[in-house]
């Protein structure tokens, strides 16, 4: 079941897909946005330290200083993963995926619940499951529980992320995302993650299905000819 079929009539009025560079510029966007949280609050911390009458303070600056460089530093192993090429690899150990996806949990609300089992995942299936693991946190911004997992089933293998938690959400963006829909109304930063995903799944000859409950909500992500 897909909850978030759109209308023809929607459709029919949708504007034309975005460009590679136009997709390039929301990616790089959203990595910004990303980024720039963590660093700016390492400037801060730096700024503490470097100001004579804020000494008080030190300890604060240098616990601002570290955790946001933990998370500065899980982002960007996480993202060179999910977003880019990450070396010539193309094939993954399910346990280097859990840690990076685990330590950038440590910096949201939801608790990760990480039930892929294997001793490799290709890049195709490594690719969408970070991404479906951050969409997945995404859609519990109070809290709740995201569990993933990684199902071969004949020549297909289905990647799933099901978001339990009392005000699970999914946005507008982030389902036109999953509908190769271009953005409309909304943020970029959420929709691009979607988009990307479904672009991803589409060059596997997949598709993507997504189920919304009251207070769960999965998507489902079935790739064809692309096991580890």
């Amino acid at each position: 079941m897909n909850d978030n079929q759109p209308s023809t009539s929607r459709l029919a009025h949708s504007p034309a897909p975005p460009q590679p560079y136009e997709l390039a510029a929301h990616l790089a966007a959203r990595l910004c946005h990303d980024f720039i949280s963590p660093a700016g609050a390492i400037m801060s911390g730096l700024d503490l330290l470097n100001d004579p009458e804020a000494q008080d303070m030190r300890d604060d600056a240098l616990r601002l200083i570290a955790a946001s460089s933990e998370k500065l530093v899980a982002l960007l192993a996480f993202d060179r993963v999910a977003f880019g090429a990450s070396a010539a690899a193309e094939a993954f150990d399910p346990r280097e995926l859990e840690k990076l996806t685990r330590d950038v949990y440590a910096h949201v609300r939801a608790d990760l619940d990480w039930a892929v089992e294997g001793d490799s995942l290709s890049k195709p299936i490594a690719r969408v499951l970070l991404n479906l693991a951050q969409i997945g946190a995404g859609l519990l911004p109070t809290g709740g529980v995201a569990r993933l997992t990684v199902t071969p089933a004949g020549e297909e293998t289905e990647v799933c992320v099901r978001a339990e938690g009392a005000k699970a959400r999914l946005r507008q963006e982030v389902a036109d995302g999953l509908e190769g829909l271009p953005l409309g109304d909304g943020l970029g930063g959420h929709w691009v993650q979607a988009y990307y995903l479904k672009s991803l799944v589409d060059a596997a000859n997949g598709a993507i299905e997504t189920e919304i409950g009251e207070t769960v909500i999965t998507i489902r992500a079935r790739l064809r000819q692309v096991a580890g």
